[in-house]
């Protein structure tokens, strides 16, 4: 701390209001919860990889990035998860090892790995992120075509908010040019 800055006071932060927190803020942690299950929630082989390869939840957002089993290139799973091209290359080494996913060169650009869900897993991986995404599409459900839209603009706002990203977070459309770390590759 700064010898001559003053201790910050409960007036100095910005409190939110009560009716904020009473609203949709006292939600915050049941949705926190559902994240934590994760781990408990996986069929029975999936979970014994994760707990023998110490595998953590960084390594299921890239599985659950390619569970609709389309190949993605690392520069996409990059910008996609919001890390570094060297994290992203990390996390995909540990999950071939285990088995989880495939790489392979494309063919037309040999310097690009791009990378899949290992066929002998893909079935189990996609009966999991499913099964995850049940509570979501019930809500969805619920919801007129209106409210859905709003649910999920907030729901990235949020995370662009929660990831320091701005607007910049959005996926890339399929027809956009590779990217490295989220600035287009030369």
């Amino acid at each position: 701390m700064d010898q001559g800055a003053k201790p910050e006071t409960a007036d100095d932060a910005r409190m939110p209001d009560r009716a904020l927190v009473e609203g949709a803020l006292r939600f915050v942690p049941l949705i926190e919860t559902y994240f934590r299950r994760a781990h408990s929630e996986m069929p029975d082989g999936l979970r014994r990889l994760f707990t023998n390869h110490h595998l953590t939840a960084r390594h299921g957002a890239v599985l659950a990035q390619l569970a609709h089993g389309q190949e993605l290139g690392m520069g996409e799973l990059s910008t996609r998860l919001e890390v570094g091209a060297s994290t992203v290359s990390e996390l995909v080494g540990d999950l071939s090892r285990v088995g989880l996913v495939a790489r392979r060169h494309d063919p037309a650009n040999r310097r690009r790995v791009l990378v899949s869900l290992a066929d002998e897993h893909r079935d189990l991986m996609r009966a999991f992120v499913a099964r995850r995404a049940e509570p979501l599409l019930r809500t969805f459900a619920q919801l007129s075509p209106a409210q859905r839209e709003g649910f999920a603009a907030g729901l990235e706002a949020w995370a662009r908010e929660l990831h320091g990203a701005g607007p910049a977070l959005r996926a890339p459309s399929p027809d956009a040019p590779p990217t490295t770390n989220g600035t287009p590759a030369r």
